[in-house]
């Protein structure tokens, strides 16, 4: 289970980095928002690789996988109060769909490749 959800969530951040972020990073009124974004991302990156060093027998894995946890959430709570509404202001309707295809296609192709890999 924690190989899946390692590649759903890695999966999720570079299409989410390439897709979104990247675009919004682009324009003054989204550096700070994106910038705090990719930080999380960077911070759950380090979360994950420090489970991984540990094993699941490890006694201080479950408090990684905790922390995973909150971290994830917070992250997910700050995306819908903060950065989409920003990303919304920012994007035309036309420039949403282009990116939400984009990314569906490029989340698909990454989670092959990290299972594979």
């Amino acid at each position: 289970m924690f190989t899946e959800l390692r590649i759903e969530l890695a999966a999720h951040a570079a299409a989410e980095e390439r897709y979104l972020y990247m675009p919004i990073l682009l324009s003054d009124a989204g550096l700070s928002s994106s910038r705090h974004a990719l930080s999380e991302h960077h911070q759950i990156d380090e979360l994950i690789e420090d489970m991984q060093s540990l094993g699941v027998n490890h006694r201080a894995w479950l408090a990684k996988a905790r922390k995973l946890s909150e971290k994830v959430h917070h992250h997910l709570r700050e995306e819908e109060k903060k950065f989409f509404p920003v990303s919304g202001k920012l994007l035309t309707p036309a420039q949403k769909t282009g990116l939400a295809k984009q990314y569906r296609a490029d989340f698909a192709r990454m989670q092959a490749v990290l299972a594979d890999g």
